[in-house]
């Protein structure tokens, strides 16, 4: 199949609508569902992004994306008893591709909240049956097991978007768009991002451990196919905060930050002990731990209906004891598609944890940005790559 028509284009007035390749056959699918403009742009930059993770790591890979970015994105590594809890997994047992899953969605579940899924390896029962709980739009993977094929179209009432990708497609060397009747041209992005992007360490202390490498790769694969301006925090094989789209470094730095302290929140003493009701649905609870750990939450504790799903009032989250949480976050790598202008983009970020940072370096501060990183004792490397998407 050459071209697929499609329903609209990105609003309901933008018509007619249709997809295709002008060589060969188009690379995806549709096994149920019918896709949208939107659902296509993010089934397509999520695939190439999970592919990339998992010839970088060797592990399965999943990314959650909204709007031509992604919400999360992780490879398939053991959840600890607390992430099965906060990212509710349930009574599922779980495969390594079910735990990217699981870790990309878990990441920013409000941000995630009807997604298109990527995913690198055949789709399993188990995958199937966490999606089959989550509000989404959509899916694409290479193959899916039968069971795990009628479980998602089962979905949105038999609606529920699911492709098949090609793994082995190619696209063409030089891709083309339109804006405004205007036709751009550019050469593909086949940047393969690997350990040799890692090699010109510039602060004083010069040594990370295969992990740290791993996490700094997988912020890396992140931010190229992540709306730019962007900064990417990594734990642990998974994405926990992503600033995208920003029109300035320190408000991605930031927002990427804010994202992964609230990551961090939902796994504290406090957090975990909300007596919820038992009837509230997740986007619900999602919404009023958004609120109950943001930094006002002291304020409004008498305030709003978000209260009303509690069975019992919980104390507050006192400031004191949200920013003595938050510096129990350790061991996290901050990957950056463009050079940080100014230090403060490493003073924000070490406020969440950073201890290892990657960036393309080139900015006339780039003295002041390692002077502050060698302040903290951070390790960072300049790529010399830029990442810019979109």
């Amino acid at each position: 199949m050459k071209e697929l028509e499609l329903k609209y284009g990105c609003n309901p007035n933008q018509k007619p609508a249709r997809v295709y390749v002008e060589n060969g056959d188009l690379p995806i699918t549709v096994l149920n569902g019918k896709p949208g403009y939107i659902n296509l742009l993010d089934a397509l930059n999520g695939w190439q992004l999970v592919k990339e993770l998992k010839e970088a790591t060797g592990l399965p890979a999943a990314t959650s994306f909204k709007h031509v970015s992604p919400a999360g994105a992780a490879i398939g590594r053991p959840l600890s008893d607390t992430l099965k809890k906060i990212y509710y997994t349930d009574d599922v047992e779980l495969t390594p591709l079910a735990c990217a899953y699981a870790r990309a969605r878990g990441a920013d579940r409000m941000s995630s909240f009807g997604d298109f899924i990527s995913l690198s390896d055949k789709c399993d029962k188990a995958t199937a049956l966490l999606i089959k709980k989550e509000v989404s739009d959509g899916i694409i993977a290479p193959d899916y097991e039968p069971e795990a094929l009628e479980i998602l179209k089962a979905k949105k009432k038999g609606g529920y978007c699911v492709l098949k990708i090609d793994p082995d497609f190619v696209p063409e060397a030089i891709e083309k768009k339109q804006v405004f009747g205007v036709t751009f041209e550019q050469g593909h992005n086949f940047l393969k991002i690997d350990d040799e992007c890692l090699k010109n360490i510039v602060t004083e202390n010069k040594t990370l451990s295969k992990e740290e490498r791993d996490n700094l790769l997988i912020s890396l694969i992140i931010l190229k196919y992540t709306q730019s301006n962007s900064v990417c925090y990594v734990k642990d094989g998974q994405a926990i905060g992503i600033g995208a789209g920003q029109q300035s470094r320190i408000h991605c730095t930031r927002l990427a930050g804010d994202k992964a302290d609230k990551w961090w929140l939902r796994q504290s003493p406090e957090v975990l002990s909300l007596d919820f009701k038992d009837d509230i649905k997740r986007a619900d609870r999602d919404n009023t731990i958004d609120v109950y750990t943001s930094e006002d939450a002291e304020d409004v504790i008498g305030e709003g209906e978000w209260q009303k799903w509690f069975k019992t009032k919980p104390a507050p989250f006192t400031r004191e004891a949200r920013k003595a949480w938050i510096a129990k976050n350790t061991d996290v790598a901050v990957g950056s598609d463009a050079f940080f202008p100014f230090g403060d983009n490493i003073e924000r970020a070490h406020r969440s944890g950073a201890k290892v940072i990657a960036q393309p370096g080139g900015s006339i501060r780039d003295d002041n940005v390692i002077e502050t990183s060698n302040k903290y004792g951070m390790v960072m490397a300049f790529t010399g790559i830029r990442l810019f998407h979109h």
